[in-house]
């Protein structure tokens, strides 16, 4: 094995392992956490999302988000010398990454700021309505798009050790 292709495999990995954390926890507010915070009256969802969004605005949360489309370039610049069975998988998990952070800046992150704009007293009546279904029909979105990179990079991984052995 090159020292490209090593540096190649370590990328794919490290892209794997960031976009699986990043899956887990987007499937995680899909299935458990926008459902259950669903259940409170509107005051209390939205203090309580308030404080999850500060609480998840960390710098491991930040490094972990955005070392998913880093680490994915890396792996795809790195295995372009080889011509590697990975690319096409490479390419389809970078994109994928990205609309994942699209996303999130274009609908996310700006529906957060709102709840934190309107943070504690939260006197707009229509905050929740405004809020609340949208966020998670977006969040599914970015669930399907980084389950997809995921799987993607599982196969490039999954190709590479094939075409290596």
């Amino acid at each position: 094995m090159t020292q490209t292709t090593a540096l190649g495999v370590a990328a794919t990995m490290g892209a794997t392992l960031t976009t699986a954390m990043v899956a887990g926890l987007l499937f995680s507010f899909a299935h458990s956490v926008m459902p259950g915070l669903g259940t409170l009256d509107d005051h209390d969802i939205l203090t309580a999302f308030h404080r999850i969004d500060a609480a998840i605005s960390n710098p491991w949360m930040m490094a972990t988000f955005l070392g998913s489309p880093v680490l994915t370039l890396a792996a795809l610049l790195l295995n372009l010398p080889d011509r590697s069975q990975a690319l096409p998988w490479l390419v389809a998990a970078l994109v994928l990454t990205a609309a994942t952070v699209v996303v999130t800046g274009a609908i996310h992150l700006p529906l957060n700021a709102a709840i934190d704009d309107a943070a504690p007293a939260f006197l707009d009546a229509d905050l929740r309505s405004r809020f609340q279904d949208r966020w998670v029909r977006w969040n599914v979105l970015r669930t399907v798009t980084s389950t997809g990179a995921l799987t993607a990079l599982s196969w490039a991984l999954f190709v590479s050790g094939r075409s290596a052995g």
